[in-house]
């Protein structure tokens, strides 16, 4: 507590920047709210306050962009009979859980233009509840798109996805969630504290106790370790399967003397097997390039040295998370020619022009799987 006091009083009027001085972080806040703070963000120099405006401004950009964009995704895929498949069921989850990340961005925009806790424990708990359970479902969510495509591609005949069984995945998926958020939330097991410039708020992973450190560890395998594994043997599969597929074909005309069996394969410009390799890379890439860097910052929180983990260091990782729940829907309208058709009907001013001729090969999301499976987002909150 002494250090805390220290934190809330320490200011180094010797080191100027122009007519602004310098504090720790912390500083602000008031005594009853400094109980919530880590020690370990007290120790470190307020930033300058254009750089909790470049992030407040940022958070703004990444806020409309996410709400336009995956609420266009919820009210198409929804709306739209030929978009009503039970695939396409998980599409919209994701949707609702990528919407629900950046609909809690107005309290760390709130916070940047303030300069720090400004909205308190009590908006603290509510942005990192909701981001834990966006993110922890939006995870879950990508393994259970992972499933389908394999299930569609690898067993077209036996693994037919119903209504029935992807409401029931769905609802299995917010089952799971539901725990990691709510334990924090209660301080039954973790907590929910702020982080970096204390402008946004995630789950605790500086305190050095057995039972914290447990906690961690659980949820970077529940929530991290255990869906990409599923996403990337998943995908694996697929590709896998389409490789072994091609082979057979070819052989299989070269018994026949014939340069190939598929009719329509010199119109297209790429074949099956590789546009299903670079979209299952694409898919395992993006995953673990945007929650990767935030999972290892936890154990090293937990685990490690903690004196790698400055303030800036820890925002970087928190955007990149919030970056790919931006970006989801915009990769559904470029690769998906139903979903931009129905965007055309619905507001045909944004002038998509698309032909019916380029959806002759997608009508659903089960037949586009062998092509463009969606990108996922990821599992934690920040």
């Amino acid at each position: 507590m002494d250090r805390k006091w220290a934190a809330l009083n320490l200011t180094k009027p010797s080191a100027l920047r122009g007519e602004e001085e310098l504090h720790l972080l912390g500083w602000n806040v008031p005594p009853e709210e400094l109980i919530h703070i880590p020690e370990h963000w007290l120790t470190y120099q307020e930033p300058p306050a254009s750089v909790n405006y470049l992030l407040g401004l940022l958070y703004i950009f990444f806020f409309f962009a996410s709400i336009i964009g995956n609420g266009l995704v919820i009210w198409i895929f929804s709306s739209a009979k030929t978009l009503r498949t039970p695939s396409n069921m998980f599409v919209v989850n994701l949707a609702i859980c990528d919407f629900m990340m950046m609909l809690k961005a107005p309290i760390f925009i709130y916070n940047s233009f303030n300069r720090g806790f400004a909205t308190g424990h009590f908006g603290c708990q509510i942005f990192a509840f909701m981001g834990s359970l966006s993110g922890i479902g939006a995870g879950a969510t990508n393994a259970c798109i992972a499933y389908d495509r394999y299930t569609t591609i690898a067993k077209p005949f036996d693994g037919k996805m119903t209504s029935t069984k992807a409401l029931v995945m769905i609802i299995a998926v917010w089952m799971y969630t539901l725990p990691w958020g709510v334990l924090p939330l209660l301080e039954f097991w973790g907590r929910f504290v702020p982080e970096g410039y204390l402008t946004s708020c995630t789950f605790d992973y500086l305190t050095k106790t057995f039972d914290n450190q447990m906690y961690v560890g659980v949820i970077f395998t529940f929530s991290y370790v255990l869906p990409m594994s599923l996403i990337i043997y998943y995908y694996g599969q697929i590709v896998s399967h389409v490789i072994s597929h091609e082979k057979t074909l070819r052989e299989q005309a070269k018994k026949m003397n014939v340069d190939s069996l598929r009719s329509n394969q010199n119109q297209q410009s790429q074949s099956v097997e590789i546009r299903i390799a670079k979209a299952a890379i694409t898919v395992c890439f993006m995953f673990v390039a945007s929650w990767t860097p935030y999972a290892v910052l936890a154990l090293i929180g937990a685990f490690g040295d903690t004196s790698l983990l400055t303030p800036g260091v820890t925002m970087i990782p928190a955007c990149a998370c919030k970056f790919v729940a931006c970006i989801d829907p915009y990769v559904y309208a470029i690769s998906h020619p139903r979903y931009r058709m129905e965007l055309q009907k619905k507001l045909p001013w944004l002038a998509i022009k698309e032909s019916c001729g380029d959806d002759s090969t997608s009508t659903t999301t089960e037949s586009t799987a062998a092509t463009t499976p969606a990108t996922p987002a990821a599992p934690a909150a920040t």
